[in-house]
């Protein structure tokens, strides 16, 4: 038996359940908040640990879209959400309604706002970015320069910052944030390759294929630097340089030095609509406020709602691929649950 499906968010993971639930013959809404597709990888220039242009992966994904023949709404946020039987009524914000036999969170995550972290200096110091303002540098394809409009010789990044962290509220690790600083370093130092780049790190996870072969590569071919410290502080000079401090918890030593550009490396956070969504679907949520399925290892994309299911990383944190595996996992689900009923 095929069914109607509505899924709640267009970027990577969202596309591509869509995509999959339409190859399996259920008619597919597509709802997506903003005016664009591709969620937060929409803001990115290149993947790791390939060094893929995103554009060309959201491109791939959008044309299965257009292929498949998915109906995708744009501006479109879900104001209200009623259950008849089997059957779910959406109210859109503009007033608009739509029915489904079943629905699909794929929210995503929201990065963490590296301002909570007023030690670090952002928003406060002009040359302290985070990853992301690091990225979108990449987009411009004008060469890098810091805010003060100069090109940098001496670049830090700093990890975990929002992850792993109890003053924060988020003692789980983001999955993603060693791997996107050994990318960037990389990247970097490609474009400046007289610049001296640092990444400071708790522990580098390198979990991912290719990830250690990648965190090799930076060292050996690139010259960059890793320091196994925590930033306890970071100060602006005159110049607008920044200093950090930093114990090297490996020769067992404080640090202090300047840099012409520092970049955060802020990790993930659940996003307000997963949260505001999972509220009016009464959803369970876990200790790291991310959706909780119904069983971690066999009905990962199973919510305590019938009918309603989760994808991406509305649970946690999770890599590209990672996302596109538990899409893929999700319409299964999905289709055995329309076909039982």
């Amino acid at each position: 038996m095929t069914g109607k499906v509505i899924v709640i968010g267009g970027g990577v993971t969202g596309m591509e359940a869509a995509s999959q639930l339409s190859a399996a013959g259920h008619e597919v809404l597509l709802l997506e908040q903003k005016k664009t597709l591709g969620g937060n990888v929409s803001q990115w220039d290149r993947l790791f640990p390939s060094l893929r242009p995103a554009g060309e992966l959201l491109d791939h994904l959008k044309e299965n879209l257009l292929a498949r023949k998915v109906k995708v709404y744009f501006g479109a946020e879900v104001l209200a959400v009623a259950r008849s039987g089997n059957q779910f009524g959406v109210t859109l914000t503009d007033g608009e309604k739509m029915t489904a036999d079943a629905l699909l969170i794929a929210t995503g995550f929201q990065m963490f706002d590296a301002r909570r972290k007023e030690e670090y200096g952002y928003g406060i110091y002009t040359n302290v970015i985070t990853s992301a303002d690091l990225e979108e540098i990449f987009r411009q394809k004008k060469g890098i320069k810091n805010p003060s409009g100069k090109v940098p010789q001496k670049i830090a990044f700093i990890h975990c910052v929002g992850s792993r962290d109890v003053k924060c509220g988020n003692t789980y690790c983001s999955s993603v944030c060693c791997i996107t600083a050994v990318k960037q370093a990389i990247e970097v130092k490609e474009m400046l390759p007289e610049a001296t780049v640092y990444c400071f790190y708790m522990d580098l996870r390198m979990y991912g294929r290719y990830f250690e072969d990648f965190y090799k590569k930076a060292q050996e071919k690139h010259g960059i630097q890793f320091v196994r410290g925590r930033l306890s502080e970071a100060v602006e000079n005159p110049d607008e340089t920044v200093m950090l401090k930093v114990e090297d918890t490996l020769a067992l030593r404080p640090l202090r030095m300047s840099f012409d550009m520092v970049v955060l490396m802020a990790g993930m956070e659940v996003s307000q609509g997963t949260v505001r969504l999972g509220k009016l679907l009464d959803l369970h949520f876990a200790d790291d406020r991310f959706i909780q399925p119904s069983n971690e290892h066999l009905l990962r994309n199973v919510t305590g709602s019938k009918g309603v299911f989760v994808a991406g990383t509305a649970t946690g944190p999770k890599t590209i691929y990672d996302c596109i595996s538990d899409a893929r996992s999700a319409t299964l689900a999905i289709d055995e649950y329309l076909k039982q009923k």
